[in-house]
């Protein structure tokens, strides 16, 4: 009989916030050819020589910062959304990382037929694409992907229902804050070879490229969410967090969209992370703890950062919905 089950899957976290676990976390997500896309040899001179021996420690700190007591929140958010999801479905409910524990291999074993849901919202190399081969390499069975769902209407629909008491009353402005990548990742995963940022307006012009680019679907996912909340184009700003390196990264970079909206006299800000339905350390510790003090340093007086959907009940049933 067909062992059929259900894969969430989702980036993943250290097992502890110690400078020991967070480097061999680091040193896994850092040798991934899809995060840094450079030849093995230039690859493991940039992770073992030039980052691990200083990052892992602010890592640590930031980790330690947000750390739960039942472990990273990223685990914690997904395990209680595989939870809920679970009373919902007749299939058994596995969750597995990409980076981290818990490991595909160590969840698929006794499966034969998958039905994978990377929880990533937009189509990257360094988030979907990189899921979907660990299951591929540690899975030989049968499997059905969910493709990217940025523009979904249940998923547009919970993202703004969860964003509307937010912007009802005391509303100054809206910050969506995407997870950054390098242009050269763009250019990658495009199959035309010559669309992504062959100009201004490529996101907005019609092509086979927009199913695997993420900056178009980031922003078909805020256009959708606009117009269903009902906001003006004054009243919301898109940029891109988490930037690493010196090359060149989409832009605008939020750190320094932070500061451009205190400095024009937003007081009250409200910021939402579409790139993530868990919350993790790059939305609380990056944008509610440190973008809050960027903004007020800058003569902001309040940022509120809106959770992302987490184990919300409306979110697990879309899912519950997309699985059946």
């Amino acid at each position: 009989m067909t062992k059929k089950a259900i894969l969430i899957m989702n980036l993943g976290s250290p097992d502890s916030p110690s400078v020991g676990d967070v480097r061999r976390y680091l040193a896994q997500f850092l040798m991934d050819e899809c995060v840094l896309d450079i030849t093995w040899f230039w690859r493991f001179l940039l992770v073992y020589f030039l980052i691990l021996p200083t990052r892992p420690q602010k890592s640590a700190e930031a980790y330690a910062s947000v750390w739960m007591a039942e472990g990273s929140p990223l685990l914690v958010n997904s395990k209680r959304f595989c939870d809920k999801l679970q009373q919902k479905v007749d299939l058994p409910v596995k969750l597995a990382m990409r980076y981290g524990n818990p490991s595909v291999a160590s969840v698929v074993s006794d499966s034969d037929e998958l039905f994978v849901v990377p929880m990533y919202p937009h189509y990257a190399m360094s988030s979907f694409e990189t899921a979907v081969e660990d299951v591929k390499a540690n899975f030989k069975g049968r499997m059905t992907v969910l493709p990217p769902f940025y523009q979904d209407p249940e998923y547009i629909r919970v993202l703004s229902d969860s964003l509307l008491p937010h912007v009802k009353h005391n509303f100054e402005h809206l910050l969506f804050s995407y997870h950054g990548l390098p242009e050269r990742h763009l250019k990658k995963s495009d199959p035309t070879g010559s669309h992504c940022l062959a100009s201004r307006e490529c996101c907005n012009v019609p092509s086979v490229a927009h199913e695997t680019c993420y900056r178009h679907q980031v922003y078909r996912t805020t256009a959708l969410v606009i117009e269903r909340l009902g906001l003006t184009a004054d009243q919301y700003t898109v940029s891109f967090q988490s930037r690493l390196g010196r090359t060149p990264w989409i832009q605008p970079f939020t750190d320094e969209v932070l500061v451009d909206l205190a400095k024009r006299g937003i007081k009250k800000l409200h910021v939402s992370c579409p790139a993530f339905v868990a919350d993790c350390l790059e939305t609380l510790e990056e944008i509610e703890m440190r973008g809050a003090e960027i903004f007020k340093e800058a003569g902001g007086e309040e940022l509120v950062y809106v959770p992302c959907l987490n184990d919300g009940d409306a979110w697990v049933d879309v899912v519950a919905g997309w699985v059946k």
